[in-house]
């Protein structure tokens, strides 16, 4: 569904990616994983369009989508982009922010079953329909942000450190949201700090250092792996 092959990309005159490739099967989970500064949202970020890659190629199903703008890749092209920083409107419900990722759905009927069946995958979120985005808690936002990022039927989801700045029974609540996308058959690329959960829930993964693939496979294997478990999971 998704490959990557030899990106290049940074910022002005930083080149922070170097021959970066990499590819996402329809309905797998992958992870791209390793230290802070490696490049990790640097790789979204192109991805989704924010970003112009220097060189190199990122193909969505089977075609080309460098050099389109940000937007015609999230309304058009099927992919969406999910930030760390999630970029709720605080101030409007969570019924209004999911409705507001459905822009791009113009069939109104397809609108309200797609909102059915993200408050099924996530039950606090219809819970909690009438609240202030900005009222919620931190789990329950990271949550808000993924199901609204479903709203527009994309054919892959890029997730940004859905664990960060939240408390370890929160941390469990959104990646047991992530593993319910996996089982659904929905197809997700995630980054994500926190490698030993992360590669116990995905299905393969990419080891990301100083803007280089250094290491790729099967996720269980990779556990395995003395680098891996040496330097990211403190074994």
């Amino acid at each position: 569904m998704l490959e990557i092959k030899n990106l290049n990309a940074g910022y002005g005159f930083l080149q922070v990616l170097w021959d970066v490739c990499l590819r996402v099967d329809k309905g797998e989970f992958v992870a791209l994983v390793g230290p802070n500064g490696a490049g990790k949202t640097t790789t979204l970020r192109t991805i989704a369009g924010l970003i112009s890659p220097t060189s190199g190629e990122v193909i969505l199903n089977g075609k080309s989508i460098v050099g389109m703008t940000a937007n015609k890749i999230s309304a058009d092209m099927g992919i969406s982009y999910i930030s760390e920083s999630l970029n709720l409107f605080t101030a409007m419900s969570v019924r209004e922010n999911l409705l507001l990722g459905a822009y791009a759905v113009r069939d109104k009927k397809k609108q309200l079953e797609n909102l059915d069946y993200v408050y099924h995958l996530f039950p606090r979120l219809k819970e909690r329909r009438s609240q202030l985005a900005g009222t919620l808690s931190g789990g329950e936002r990271k949550m808000l942000a993924i199901a609204r990022g479903m709203m527009s039927d994309p054919d892959i989801i890029l997730v940004d450190e859905p664990s960060l700045g939240l408390a370890p029974k929160l941390t469990m609540s959104v990646f047991k949201a992530l593993e319910t996308l996996r089982d659904k058959g929905v197809t997700v690329l995630l980054v994500e700090q926190n490698v030993s959960t992360t590669l116990k829930i995905t299905d393969r993964a990419y080891v990301l250092e100083q803007g280089h693939i250094v290491m790729e496979g099967n996720s269980q294997d990779l556990r395995k792996n003395e680098h891996v478990r040496t330097a990211y999971l403190g074994l």
